[in-house]
């Protein structure tokens, strides 16, 4: 058991019989109340939102989590199938644990999943992602006076907003916590 003090944002604890990862966490002295924690937190299972206040010094279950970086092989059906580098073990998980960041993914790239003993909890897409544009209106050149942007589609069949000098055909990084365009990669 830990104390209230000793959590922080991306921590995973059992709160309630499930588990939960702290989202936001604000430590709050009102006036001459007593001070508390005011946390919200992703129930992982269902995904919902949680808000809860926790008093100072209160006893709160921290989860030990173990984290392995695993490569994406392809998807099957509601899951998708991730492999162990080391011992080449298969994983399947429920796509809708990576959110968004799954219409970015391409085959090969890595993939970062948290697990409670021998059970995945969560997964993350990469952080940036670097992909290829197969449809866009042309651009024209000089088009960088303005921030207007325009629809393209990536290699993988996600659609994002990107600068109007940027072509098909050319290779973007992507963003995939916001699903943004960040950059032509050259």
């Amino acid at each position: 058991m830990a104390d209230t003090g000793d959590i922080n944002i991306g921590t995973v604890i059992r709160f309630n019989g499930e588990l939960c990862k702290i989202e936001e966490y604000q430590h709050r002295t009102p006036g001459n109340l007593r001070a508390f924690y005011q946390a919200k937190m992703r129930n992982l299972k269902s995904g919902k939102l949680v808000e809860n206040r926790f008093r100072s010094g209160e006893l709160v279950e921290i989860v030990r989590v173990d984290y392995k970086v695993l490569q994406y092989i392809y998807p099957e059906g509601e899951f998708i199938v991730c492999m162990d580098n080391e011992n080449f073990e298969q994983i399947y998980l429920p796509a809708t644990m990576l959110g968004s960041g799954m219409s970015f993914l391409k085959e090969g790239m890595e993939v970062k999943i948290s697990f409670e003993g021998d059970n995945p909890i969560l997964a993350e897409a990469p952080v940036f992602v670097e992909l290829e544009i197969t449809y866009c209106e042309p651009g024209m050149k000089g088009d960088t006076a303005t921030n207007t942007l325009k629809p393209a589609t990536l290699e993988t069949g996600a659609v994002i907003n990107v600068p109007l000098f940027v072509n098909q055909g050319e290779r973007v990084k992507i963003d995939t916590r916001t699903n943004s365009y960040v950059e032509r990669v050259k």
